[in-house]
């Protein structure tokens, strides 16, 4: 992928697993909106991933959406995610890369491609970037939650598609 925006989630989470710099290698640039940048900043963020929005990497940048985005249907997101879908559509991003369950399929109904923090491990995985089981594992010991049997699911994909 050439440019993806995205929301607090996958950040958050990839940072608190130490898999954040496999970003780099599937996405040449990420854009985040300033509310984004700001969740990821808040007093209640963990510290690690305090101390890395404070000195994000070079494939990271705070872009406000050009326009305001006045669709009445992504009032029910939360603040991160509707600037993000807004980015992603203004910035003609590739992805747009968040978790919320009423996110990917606003993204989706918007003709954009939406990627979770399960979606970007999977990935990487798949180009054999990190282990799967590892990664998952730390996951687990954060406050990310997911059903086993998606798990499960994502493991056997990768070990068949190698």
């Amino acid at each position: 992928m050439r440019l993806a925006v995205a929301d607090t989630g996958p950040l958050h989470y990839l940072v608190l697993i130490n898999e954040i710099d496999m970003i780099a290698a599937l996405v040449n640039e990420v854009l985040i909106p300033p509310e984004v940048c700001d969740e990821l900043d808040h007093q209640r963020t963990p510290a690690p991933v305090r101390a890395w929005i404070a000195a994000p990497p070079a494939w990271l940048r705070v872009q406000p959406p050009q326009a305001a985005n006045c669709d009445p249907e992504l009032a029910r997101l939360d603040p991160g995610e509707r600037a993000a879908i807004a980015l992603a559509i203004a910035a003609g991003a590739d992805a747009v890369l968040l978790d919320d369950r009423a996110g990917v399929p606003a993204a989706r109904a918007r003709g954009l491609q939406a990627f979770g923090t399960l979606g970007l491990l999977q990935r990487a995985a798949r180009r054999g970037m990190l282990d799967l089981p590892r990664a998952f594992a730390r996951l687990a010991a954060t406050n990310f939650h997911v059903r086993p049997e998606l798990l499960d699911l994502l493991l056997r994909d990768v070990k068949t598609r190698g």
